[in-house]
């Protein structure tokens, strides 16, 4: 993927915060936040805002995106913004973002990544017969990343809805230890059928 110089991240959690830091650090020479509620509804760390902010990232708040402009040739030139105001809350606690009339401005980004809260595939529920899914269609696991059926394991977003990438590691390393384990057991059976059977 080429990176421009100018980058915009839409979305206010830790991902959006990797995402933004991490096009500094690979070059971009203007990195945007554009976050639709203000600093107080973010979702981020504490600790994850400070360290853009030292790092120069310029945060666009009360801002959402409308469209995405491309050059002609299949390349992001620009994305339009709408500014918003904040009304009564909703169901999260937050207050919700209203859009100021006439107040839409183009942002100059050659780059745009969209970093925004995000539903696990439904697809995978619905051809996955006796799967147990949780609140939010997650896929419901237990301690070491087992879900409802025998034999089928899961971790990260599809069961946590959206994380960091250290606990979706986690989930893969305790998966993967009740996968070896599970896969030695199934062979242990084979194994005195085989013997049953002589």
């Amino acid at each position: 993927m080429r990176l421009g110089k100018r980058v915009a991240v839409v979305g206010g959690g830790n991902t959006a915060m990797d995402a933004v830091r991490t096009s500094r650090r690979l070059g971009a020479e203007r990195a945007y936040l554009v976050y639709r509620r203000s600093r107080q509804e973010m979702p981020a760390r504490e600790e994850e805002i400070h360290h853009a902010e030292e790092e120069g990232i310029e945060f666009l708040m009360l801002t959402s995106p409308v469209k995405i402009v491309d050059n002609g040739r299949h390349e992001v030139q620009g994305m339009i913004c709408q500014k918003m105001a904040l009304g009564e809350p909703d169901s999260s606690g937050r207050r919700s973002p209203i859009p100021i009339e006439g107040s839409e401005f183009t942002l100059d980004v050659e780059t745009v990544i969209m970093a925004i809260g995000q539903s696990p595939n439904p697809v995978i529920q619905a051809t996955t017969p006796g799967l147990k899914t949780g609140k939010k269609g997650t896929v419901a696991v237990g301690e070491k990343q087992e879900t409802s059926r025998p034999g089928v394991f899961a971790g990260g977003d599809v069961s946590r809805g959206g994380a960091t990438v250290i606990l979706a590691m986690r989930d893969g390393k305790t998966a993967a230890a009740a996968i070896e384990e599970h896969l030695l057991s199934k062979a242990r059976e084979v194994v005195e059928e085989a013997k049953a059977s002589l």
